[in-house]
């Protein structure tokens, strides 16, 4: 119940009610009562779906299969905060996410990550989509640009955490490849706190094709140190400084691929 008043009190704040009170007429308040109200029961869904579906993240990857989280000291517990993960399955974004704020996000819900989603796999169905929006998935049209998905996540990654998978697809043998550009801009339009992220072993959980997650194998999800990338911010929003970041964060994933490796071959013990 402490919980839900939290909460609630959160939105109240974001949404600066009292502000708006004084500062619009009576006619044009009653106009924004029912957007602010669905923003309310938003707030108050969103929680409950999250969460709930987090402890059960929580219980499928640390007990259902054995998980290394390594570097969770490197993630800041604050705003405008880039996950940026290598991608193997259509679940990793619950694991990162997990991995990096739970159970911290119980009572700080303004830490649990938005997420672009793919629209034709997570928005196709009216349930789909109402989960979809209480996971904070922001939808992604496949085939083109999509410069309001940006937007949406320049607006949302300045009051939160966002988890981003700059190779905009999943790999089919759990390789890395290169990344795309619309991070890079997003990057040069927040100056977000940029934290490198790689996870191993997810493409045996959760092959492409299968529809039921495997149980009892291995993930490693390892947090890099944030990285400086102020030598790119007075350069412009151009395509080549955005293509530039991206190589960065991709080489730094590399980097964590190869730790990770390394710790495989020495057999450190599960954590």
């Amino acid at each position: 119940m402490n919980y839900l008043i939290f909460v609630i009190a959160e939105s109240i704040f974001s949404l600066q009610f009292f502000r708006l009170m004084n500062s619009l007429h009576c006619k044009k308040m009653v106009m924004r009562i029912p957007s602010s109200l669905s923003h309310l029961v938003w707030t108050i869904t969103s929680y409950l779906v999250s969460n709930i579906t987090t402890t059960i993240a929580y219980i499928f990857f640390r007990f259902l299969n054995r998980t290394v989280v390594i570097g969770k000291e490197n993630v800041p517990l604050q705003p405008n905060t880039l996950l940026l993960s290598n991608h193997q399955t259509m679940i990793d974004s619950f694991l990162v996410g997990m991995c990096a704020f739970y159970p911290t996000s119980l009572y700080r819900p303004s830490l649990i990550p938005w997420n672009p989603a793919a629209q034709e796999n997570f928005f196709k169905t009216p349930l789909l989509a109402w989960l979809a929006k209480n996971w904070k998935c922001i939808p992604i049209k496949k085939g083109r640009k999509d410069i309001g998905a940006l937007k949406k996540m320049a607006q949302t990654l300045k009051i939160g955490t966002l988890t981003i998978f700059p190779e905009g697809t999943r790999s089919r043998d759990g390789s890395i490849g290169k990344g795309k550009g619309g991070s890079g801009f997003l990057i040069l339009e927040c100056h977000p706190t940029v934290i490198p992220v790689c996870i191993d072993g997810m493409d045996k959980v959760l092959p492409i094709g299968s529809v039921f997650p495997k149980f009892f194998k291995r993930i490693y999800v390892y947090f890099g140190k944030p990285l400086n990338l102020t030598e790119f911010y007075n350069r412009g929003m151009k395509k080549e400084t955005a293509l530039a970041i991206v190589d960065r964060v991709m080489q730094s994933i590399w980097k964590l691929r190869l730790e990770i490796e390394a710790i495989k071959e020495k057999g450190k013990p599960i954590q």
